[in-house]
């Protein structure tokens, strides 16, 4: 179960909590994210391309070789993905909430909230200064308004200038031409997407994401017409946190009616 930026492991308690009892859960913080270190930019490239690497170390150390489920959610499409492009016939099923793994649909524009945090340096200074972007996450991802502590619980790790580099270098690794980084290793993920087209594919997803918008999901049911579709009209973009009554049931249900 890979996250997105600015949440960590702890947004996925609702999927490990439905299903620890039968399944193998692995839910790793990216390196500057959650409970994992937060090094500074001397000490690690904060790139697509090194997430990636991180993921494959991890089922590498873990000896997770085959039979793998890959649950994504926002960043986590992307790192997922671009992991799945060496390693494709390890993939056995795919659960996707709000997230991409294909470059931005070209009828959708960046958000300026993310344009902000990406191209200008006030962004940057909201963001590393003040917290910005995982406070507004937190608030405006959801259409649910969370208990205190819940709130408090997705932004925590995020507690100093330090710590918030990875959720300012997640915005500035948003890839909009080639000469972004993480742009060839998205453009290959997308292109790669129709050859998993043959495997079960469950999506939920939130229909008042205002970044992850209908655009994006009707790209992924475009590459996988087979895959079976839950929207949720009111659901936002942490749609784990909007609608997991309902939505951990269905998840259950797809992995139960397509065993390994």
């Amino acid at each position: 179960m890979l996250h997105g930026n600015p949440s960590w492991s702890y947004y996925w308690r609702h999927a490990v909590l439905g299903l620890r009892d039968r399944y193998r859960c692995i839910v790793p913080d990216h390196v500057g994210m959650g409970l994992s270190d937060k090094p500074d930019d001397a000490h690690y490239r904060y790139t697509l391309q090194s997430r990636v690497e991180d993921l494959a170390a991890l089922l590498q150390h873990l000896g997770v070789r085959d039979n793998i489920t890959l649950v994504v959610h926002d960043w986590g499409g992307m790192i997922g993905f671009g992991w799945a492009l060496q390693h494709a016939a390890a993939v056995r099923r795919l659960v996707v909430l709000n997230t991409a793994a294909f470059l931005m649909p070209t009828k959708k524009r960046l958000p300026w909230q993310l344009k902000l945090g990406r191209d200008l340096a006030i962004g940057a200074l909201l963001i590393r200064g003040f917290n910005a972007f995982a406070q507004g996450a937190a608030r405006f991802g959801v259409r649910r308004r969370m208990a205190p502590d819940e709130r408090r619980a997705l932004v925590s790790p995020y507690n100093s200038w330090a710590n918030r580099i990875a959720t300012l270098r997640f915005v500035q690794d948003i890839p909009l031409s080639p000469a972004d980084p993480a742009w060839a290793l998205v453009e290959a993920s997308g292109k790669q997407l129709p050859q998993f087209a043959d495997r079960p594919c469950f999506i939920a997803w939130g229909m008042r994401d205002f970044v992850f918008d209908h655009h994006f999901l009707e790209q992924f049911i475009e590459a996988w017409p087979q895959a079976q579709v839950q929207r949720f009209a009111q659901g936002g973009h942490y749609i784990l946190e909007d609608e997991a009554e309902a939505l951990m049931p269905a998840m259950r249900a797809f992995l139960d009616q397509h065993p390994l």
